[in-house]
């Protein structure tokens, strides 16, 4: 095992590598940015050390980041979620410096990050993929051949994308034309590649991704799935696991085809395969996120098992502790990602500073988060706050668990995606589980929540907190 470990990351998910390292024994040094001084992950590392005056690119310098590594003997970098964490030149760098890079090979994250390659690998192994492009587009042209032959809708991707940007759907010639130069401009922008490519237009499907885990000794399992579906400009809002979609013989078949696409990369480390599938419950292959995912926290909750200390392990050259004979998950666990954002005005992110912060507790309920009373939030980065997870032993449990949490939560100064969660959370559609990746299009009523709250709700909510941490 490591004895310190650089994390390349900020915020929230600095913070939960932290945690487990410490639960492990294991020294962290945190970076962090000038506009980050005050961050919650630089208080909680053994050696918060500034790495620039750029709030996003302090983050992005690679050698800066193995230069301070090198300097604070450290063993291992973790590179978290986002920033450089599915980039191979850095993974490449950290090994060349004689460190471990905490994650898959710099091989298997180029190969899975370029989606036309990761498609391609995928036929070769035979499994379902969803209908399209086998090459990154020549040119616009090119793309209204392909969408001819394969009939609208369809999707244009960014060849190099992910966590839901460079995505746009079109429905005719008119639309694929438009959105071929601003996709382009995105994709380029988020990605620093302008290559699309392009996939028929799944109608209304779940999005559905499962964990997996493999070490290097030839071991893969899978943690089981995690529901995606309520989103928003493609981007995920609240997660579940497990999915109510999925039949038991469902769960089986894609779970194994999860574990047949890592290894037909060599896949080593934790890793999350991507399927959408659709309302004949076909599923297809999507694309493979190699890194820690932002809702690993739902997988944790059903199965206990502690993902990034599983990460670290595999690193350093441990077995996996179980085989899948052995996995099995509990209950229903449901995330909600509270973000700086104003729902009515299209998730518009809103930074600022914010005035009073209060988080819930209890049975069954998990902050993972990067924020406080007094904390400015910073308008360069992502605008999660925290993330909310609640578990219960069955769906209508863990939905009366959501509602309550929620109902504690308290978060003033800057508007949060609070009031849409509770107002989503007691709906009819959401008890019955009838959600999918156009939920707040076939649901638009959704949006139309209050933002007031009665006072005496919030006094009684946060007295029950007051004596849930009070013991009593």
């Amino acid at each position: 095992m490591f004895n310190r470990i650089l994390v390349a990351n900020r915020g929230e998910c600095a913070i939960r590598i932290i945690r487990s390292c410490k639960e492990l024994g294991i020294e962290t040094v945190a970076v962090f940015s000038e506009a980050d001084a005050h961050a919650l992950h630089v208080k909680k590392a053994d050696y918060p050390i500034t790495i620039g005056p750029d709030p996003v690119k302090s983050y992005l310098n690679i050698h800066r980041l193995i230069d301070i590594a090198v300097k604070e003997g450290c063993d291992a970098v973790h590179p978290g979620y986002g920033f450089l964490s599915e980039n191979p030149d850095f993974a490449r760098e950290v090994n060349r410096a004689g460190l471990c890079y905490i994650g898959p090979s710099p091989e298997a994250i180029q190969n899975m990050g370029l989606k036309p390659r990761a498609r391609a690998a995928m036929i070769a192994a035979g499994i379902p993929v969803i209908p399209g492009s086998d090459a990154a587009l020549n040119n616009e042209q090119d793309a209204l051949d392909q969408a001819h032959a394969m009939g609208y809708p369809v999707m244009l991707k960014a060849a190099a994308g992910g966590g839901g940007r460079g995505i746009r759907r079109c429905d005719n010639d008119q639309e694929l034309c438009e959105n071929y130069v601003i996709t382009r401009r995105e994709a380029l922008t988020a990605f620093g590649s302008d290559e699309l490519f392009m996939e028929k237009c799944i109608i209304e499907p779940h999005h559905i991704e499962f964990q997996i885990l493999a070490d290097q000794h030839g071991h893969c399992v899978h943690l089981f799935e995690r529901d995606c579906s309520i989103q928003r400009r493609n981007q995920k809002l609240i997660e579940i696991a497990p999915s109510s979609y999925l039949t038991p013989e469902m769960r089986e078949t894609m779970g194994a085809v999860a574990v047949q696409a890592a290894q037909a990369v060599d896949y080593v480390n934790a890793g999350t395969v991507e399927f959408l599938v659709d309302k004949d419950h076909r599923f297809y292959f999507m694309e493979m996120n190699t890194r820690l995912q932002v809702e690993h926290t739902i997988t944790e909750t059903i199965t206990g098992v502690d993902i990034v200390a599983q990460q670290i392990a595999i690193a350093s050259g441990l077995p996996l502790p179980f085989t899948q004979d052995e996995l099995s998950y509990n209950g229903f666990a449901i995330e909600f990602r509270i973000n700086a954002e104003d729902p009515k005005n299209n998730f518009l992110p809103t930074p600022g500073r914010i005035t009073r912060y209060h988080s819930p507790g209890g049975l069954g309920v998990r902050i993972d988060g990067c924020v406080y009373a007094g904390y400015e939030i910073p308008p360069h980065y992502d605008s999660m706050c925290a993330k909310l997870t609640v578990w219960g032993p069955d769906w209508p449990h863990a939905v009366a668990r959501a509602k309550r949490a929620l109902d504690e939560y308290d978060i003033r100064g800057v508007p949060t995606t609070l009031p849409f969660y509770r107002h989503v959370v007691a709906s009819a559609p959401f008890l019955a589980g009838d959600f999918h990746t156009g939920f707040l299009l076939k649901y638009p009523e959704m949006l139309e929540f209050s933002s007031e709250r009665r006072t005496e709700n919030i006094a009684a909510a946060v007295a029950i907190a007051i004596a849930t941490y009070a013991g009593l």
